[in-house]
């Protein structure tokens, strides 16, 4: 009996801290001996940001090796480069025919993507598509959004559906994305008259999904928020961000409730300290005898003993560049079987024929 397709891909843009680790990583790790897993870097995207070539081609290195490091087997997992799947350009461009600008143009993350490269502080009135047109329209002659941006949500889906994935965990930000996914594939099919596509739905992992904070009081760790702790910190420039993480002037009374800032230290605490740890600490904050130097700097020893020999292997594996190319030519080869299948009955279905 075949196992069902997870899918899941990262975007080759730097680092991956602890919360892709706690988020994501540390789940892909045990779903491998049940699932049909495919983890892909996701240079293509990357391009709608105009990245320097170099750039690009040491995130994705790295990202590989932290795949890797994190405990993703290759003997388990297909894990492949994105363009190394050449297929995934040419349904992109033919499910693209079946793609609406006004759709791509209403999403989210392209409103407040284009905004952001336009200069555009404020958003439109009430968030109004055609105000939204004007912004765009009227924007400095010198600034652009690129073709790609807009796309984006097609590529993702193709991503997906070439890969015939049906869970695919995704965050908040890309469940509309995955819904945008869903609706192109009824489209194919209606259009069609075929059944062909399956609908992938987020996979949610079963429990409660874990957020991890960032260091600056607010907000999830994230790469754009320049709040996080990376895999390959050193202890040293870990201890440092740890020390500087954002707190209060502490609790104003037995029981006081938690600031975010501290709320948010306390929940690093949990994902990588001992109960123990924790509730020492939580009895100081209740009592308020809590010091937030000493809270901080248990916390950098248990974050460090969680990333150090994670990031031993990432230099390991950085070092052993044939380790690295097998890896990617095995994770291309199953990759391309798949998409080529798919691929092959989507140019079938829509006409395009050897003659």
């Amino acid at each position: 009996m075949s196992k069902e397709i997870v899918l899941s891909g990262i975007r080759s843009t730097g680092n991956l801290h602890l919360g892709n680790y706690y988020g994501a990583l540390s789940k892909f790790v045990k779903l491998q001996d049940d699932y049909d897993c495919r983890f892909f870097i996701a240079d293509l995207h990357s391009l709608t940001t105009n990245p320097d070539p170099q750039q690009l081609h040491a995130s994705v290195k790295t990202i590989l090796a932290e795949y890797l490091a994190s405990g993703i087997d290759p003997e388990k997992a297909t894990i492949f480069i994105q363009s190394d799947v050449p297929e995934v350009a040419e349904m992109y461009l033919l499910l693209n025919m079946h793609v609406g600008i006004g759709e791509l143009m209403r999403t989210t993350a392209f409103k407040d993507k284009a905004r952001k490269a336009l200069g555009i502080t404020a958003p439109a009135e009430d968030d109004d598509d055609e105000a939204f047109e004007r912004q765009i329209i009227g924007a400095s002659t010198n600034k652009r959004v690129n073709a790609g941006l807009l796309t984006y949500p097609t590529l993702m889906a193709v991503d997906i559906l070439i890969q015939k994935a049906t869970k695919v965990p995704v965050g908040k930000d890309q469940l509309q994305h995955l819904e945008l996914t869903r609706r192109f594939a009824r489209r194919f099919n209606s259009f069609y008259g075929v059944e062909y596509f399956s609908e992938p739905y987020d996979f949610d992992f079963g429990g409660e999904p874990i957020k991890v904070p960032g260091l600056d009081g607010s907000g999830k760790m994230g790469k754009s928020e320049g709040n996080c702790i990376y895999l390959i910190d050193d202890p040293k420039v870990l201890r440092k961000k740890v020390m500087r993480a954002v707190t209060d002037e502490g609790p104003q009374g037995p029981d006081s409730p938690m600031s975010e800032p501290v709320a948010n230290l306390f929940t690093l605490l949990e994902l990588t300290s001992t109960p123990e740890v924790v509730k020492h600490f939580r009895d100081a904050y209740a009592n308020c005898s809590i010091r937030y130097g000493d809270l901080k700097k248990q916390l950098a020893e248990d974050i460090i003993a969680v990333t150090t020999p994670i990031r031993e292997r990432i230099n390991d594996i950085l070092a052993d560049d044939e380790y690295m190319r097998r890896v990617i030519r095995q994770g291309a080869e199953k990759a391309r079987e798949s998409a080529a299948k798919t691929l092959a009955d989507v140019r079938e279905i829509m006409g395009i024929r050897k003659f």
